[in-house]
């Protein structure tokens, strides 16, 4: 089983009381961070891999950058625990990759579970993405980072 998480890319600055929260969209800085992950991201996903996108307007346009087929689940808005997006991925049972665009501090919080074990607040940081893979040895199973990258990292 793999799981990777990418954060949505940076947004416009929100309602101070949330109520707007949902439909903020990306900034000119945010699509040029999806669109390097989304070049990454297309380089090295495997082509049979769910891809499961946060109903929030930033986490569809960041998930637009990448062109491929992708699902709105709303059991992953900004508001989503992190037993809703494992179990929404089918965290470990699903039989190809699934890929998770969505939110902080959800998303750290299941890194810092699958990676360490530990119920922390990882920070994830706008358009990174995280990709945390399962490794199988007989009766042990034990998750590992297989890569963390960052937009800024990518050259164009």
């Amino acid at each position: 089983m793999e799981l990777i998480l990418w954060r949505h890319a940076e947004a416009e600055i929100g309602d101070p009381e949330g109520a707007l929260d949902e439909g903020r969209r990306l900034t000119a800085k945010g699509h040029k961070q999806a669109a390097r992950m989304a070049e990454w991201l297309a380089a090295n996903l495997p082509e049979r891999c769910k891809i499961l996108v946060s109903p929030a307007t930033r986490a569809v346009q960041t998930a637009e950058a990448l062109g491929r087929k992708f699902k709105i689940h709303p059991d992953l808005g900004p508001m989503a625990g992190v037993v809703q997006i494992l179990t929404a991925a089918n965290w470990p049972h699903a039989k190809e990759p699934v890929l998770i665009v969505g939110h902080q501090p959800t998303l750290g919080q299941i890194a810092a579970a699958l990676v360490a074990g530990v119920e922390q607040n990882w920070s994830i940081r706008k358009g990174n993405v995280w990709w945390i893979a399962q490794k199988d040895r007989g009766d042990d199973t034990s998750n590992y980072l297989r890569a963390v990258m960052a937009p800024e990292l990518i050259k164009k």
